[in-house]
């Protein structure tokens, strides 16, 4: 493709990017950047590598957190890498008028690290960690078949981790 030739894709990708990152100036966009690669980073080891001062950048982090845009700072386990643990996801579709009951249930349980609510018929999307295949077989046979209204569920057990990005990338 020559230089002044436009890939169709691209303006619409550019497009797209502008749109997630609207409300976040260049400044933010450069912090958040930091921070995803290292939450643990200091205020003024960021100030250092965006040109502002610690007390700026954390201003900065402070408004960003107050306006949700920035959640949370947390600790991510591999479980593959713990001797013995097990992952797996599950698609459990449900009746439409039980599918907040079991999102409930499946809530409470501590096997249970995630739950998402996806597109189709009345489905949950939802991934466990178990200490070992005994925890995970019980979480099945004590939870996942017990949910009240389910009309069909799948389990996928996760062998290795190839690609897992938490949130927005910039």
């Amino acid at each position: 493709m020559e230089e002044n030739e436009r890939s169709p894709f691209r303006g619409r990708m550019e497009e797209k990017k502008i749109m997630f990152l609207d409300g976040l100036d260049e400044l933010d966009q450069k912090i958040i950047r930091l921070l995803i690669k290292n939450a643990r980073m200091s205020y003024s080891e960021i100030g250092q590598q965006v040109g502002i001062s610690r007390v700026a950048v954390k201003m900065r982090v402070q408004a960003m957190e107050e306006k949700g845009i920035i959640e949370e700072y947390t600790t991510i386990i591999n479980a593959q890498k713990i001797s013995g643990a097990v992952s797996c996801y599950f698609e459990i579709e449900t009746e439409p008028d039980a599918l907040m009951k079991v999102a409930e249930i499946l809530k409470e349980n501590d096997t249970i690290t995630q739950i998402y609510r996806v597109t189709g018929k009345s489905r949950l999307h939802v991934h466990a960690v178990a200490s070992s295949n005994d925890e995970m077989e019980k979480l099945i046979y004590e939870t996942i078949d017990q949910l009240p209204g389910v009309t069909e569920c799948s389990c996928n057990m996760i062998f290795s981790r190839i690609k897992d990005i938490k949130g927005l990338r910039l």
